[in-house]
């Protein structure tokens, strides 16, 4: 006899579960939900740093907005999608660990990276007294230098440092930098 529910596959309900917690805002829930179909759609075992970039850069304009608008931030969206089809093969063997965090081992379907990634923009977020964002995650995945996403933006010719100082300046509020005013980019 079939069972009436069928059962999901174990990595699966990791994924699922970060993308119901209730520490994240609605909108970074749907950039995992769109990291997580872009990892499924590559082949890859886990999402990744870069898998979170993209996803940020596809559906959350605050994110996007740290990177401006122009060629610096076609020429990102260009390396992102080569990912799948060009060097980003080589990563689909191995697993995303600088060893410079620690392991977050709960977050079954992230690589360790992105799982203390997701860990650090909790963590970000919860200082500033609300739900985690899409530029607490962009800024969770730019602070270590290993980071395939880091790899990535430096291909695309943008310096990580730069991406966390204008995060840094960022105030609390979506589309505004930290002293009142629109952002500048």
């Amino acid at each position: 006899m079939q069972p009436r529910i069928p059962r999901q596959p174990a990595p699966e309900h990791g994924i699922h579960r970060a993308e119901n917690d209730a520490r994240l805002s609605d909108e970074l829930a749907s950039v995992i939900g769109g990291a997580r179909r872009r990892a499924v759609r590559d082949g890859d075992r886990q999402i990744d740093t870069a898998h979170l970039l993209h996803s940020l850069l596809d559906s959350d304009p605050e994110a996007r907005a740290v990177f401006g608008d122009g060629p610096r931030i076609a020429r990102l969206l260009g390396y992102l999608v080569q990912r799948s089809i060009g060097y980003g093969l080589r990563w689909q063997s191995g697993v995303e660990d600088s060893g410079a965090v620690p392991v977050v081992t709960e977050s079954a379907g992230f690589s360790p990276l992105a799982a203390a990634s997701m860990e650090y923009a909790c963590e970000r977020a919860a200082h500033r007294g609300g739900p985690a964002r899409g530029i607490d995650l962009l800024a969770a995945i730019v602070v270590d230098s290993q980071a395939r996403a880091v790899e990535v933006l430096g291909r695309a010719g943008i310096d990580s440092r730069e991406v966390l100082a204008r995060l840094d300046g960022w105030s609390g509020r979506p589309g505004e930098r930290a002293g009142g005013g629109e952002a500048t980019h």
